[in-house]
């Protein structure tokens, strides 16, 4: 890396925490598929103290959680115990007593119905298995406000077993399908998923600083949590998840570090291959690389809850599929991203590429709510936008 591009990187970050409405601070890595090429941070872990935000701080991860689990289900793909287009409940029996929501009757109470066709492992991955989130969906919400469904922020097995939104295999709606195939992978390994992802994911990444749980050394380099106060104030949020859930959730559970992240995505551009072993076969990132969605479109997301979330819609005018467990864009980005790239994202405004044509990922991670805030994706933008132009005066 030149100097000339670690300036220019560094200045990218330097002015998102420097902006009117900023983030507390970022934390931002390149990779290849030698190795990392940038990594960087700007900022302080939390405001009002000193301590500046670093490359190994420990962030909470959110939906970049999704990639790492989807991994592990695809391992049991390749080992021959997971058939994806099998109905999941062979594997996980009360996936399969589920319903769909068919309306609310006049008496108020839930209109359910049998679904037409059983959920299967690959519907989860691809988010057209029928699940949502109660911030992005409206009727998700009625159901954990009104209905005495759990949110899935308790932790709890019964919290995800919000009816379905629609019949498996005939729409596309991001939410709880992840953590569901989670539960397939524990039932077929007969472990829980902290177990199965640090043995067959974290070990061949050499991923020593990403878990469910953190020890007391890790607890002391993570960054805080910030959102606005009543006032308008940008201040720091007790963000503590359940101790010890019934679930632990691989939609969203995991705390990492931005340098354990790159060794994730630079597996995939190194067609499964770890820094430490392999993770999946070269066929099988190939196909989990590709759109998976048969005549469905991924959608946007509404702002249910605006606290938590803007509205969500990557590259309005971009089309764009879903892969395995991938938002893919089909034609090229501003940025310099080129179609068919992988990427997805975090709650607490976290974005990472999988650029598996020029061999190039990153990660852009804050810990600030709600979602998509404009200064965050200026920045990722930004960043993003002056790596590729960057290198491509190189060339």
């Amino acid at each position: 890396m030149t100097t000339d591009l670690r300036t220019t990187l560094d200045a990218c970050l330097a002015a998102s925490v420097a902006a009117p409405d900023p983030v507390p601070g970022v934390v931002a890595t390149v990779t290849d598929r030698a190795g990392v090429i940038y990594e960087g941070a700007a900022g302080v872990r939390r405001l009002g103290e000193p301590t500046p935000m670093s490359a190994d701080a420990i962030l909470a991860l959110f939906s970049c959680t999704k990639a790492i689990t989807g991994t592990a289900v695809l391992q049991l793909v390749d080992q021959g115990v997971l058939d994806l287009d099998a109905p999941a409940a062979d594997y996980l029996p009360e996936i399969g007593d589920l319903q769909v929501l068919d309306g609310i009757a006049d008496d108020g109470s839930l209109k359910l119905r049998p679904p037409k066709r059983a959920i299967t492992t690959r519907m989860l991955l691809l988010h057209t298995a029928g699940f949502g989130y109660d911030f992005f969906n409206a009727t998700c919400r009625r159901l954990t406000s009104e209905f005495g469904y759990p949110s899935h922020r308790t932790g709890t097995r019964q919290s995800l077993k919000l009816p379905l939104l629609f019949d498996p295999g005939t729409d596309w709606e991001y939410g709880l399908s992840i953590d569901w195939a989670g539960l397939v992978a524990e039932a077929i390994r007969g472990k829980r998923l902290d177990a199965i992802l640090s043995e067959h994911v974290f070990a061949p990444l050499g991923m020593t600083n990403t878990g469910f749980a953190l020890s007391e050394a890790q607890q002391s380099r993570r960054a805080a949590m910030h959102a606005v106060d009543k006032t308008g104030a940008l201040v720091p949020v007790p963000f503590e998840p359940p101790a010890n859930p019934e679930v632990l959730m691989g939609g969203g559970g995991l705390f990492g570090t931005a340098g354990d992240y790159a060794r994730f995505l630079r597996m995939w551009l190194n067609d499964g291959m770890g820094d430490h072993g392999r993770v999946l076969k070269p066929e099988t990132v190939a196909t989990a690389s590709r759109n998976g969605l048969d005549g469905i479109s991924v959608k946007p997301l509404p702002a249910i809850n605006p606290a938590l979330t803007y509205a969500v819609e990557f590259w309005p005018d971009i089309p764009k599929s879903w892969a395995l467990t991938f938002l893919l864009n089909e034609a090229d980005l501003p940025t310099g991203r080129p179609a068919g790239s992988l990427a997805w994202a975090g709650l607490a405004n976290l974005y990472y590429w999988i650029d598996r044509k020029t061999g190039i990922a990153g990660f852009w991670g804050a810990q600030r709510f709600p979602f998509r805030h404009p200064t965050a994706i200026a920045g990722f933008e930004a960043f993003e936008t002056a790596f590729y132009r960057q290198i491509s005066a190189a060339r």
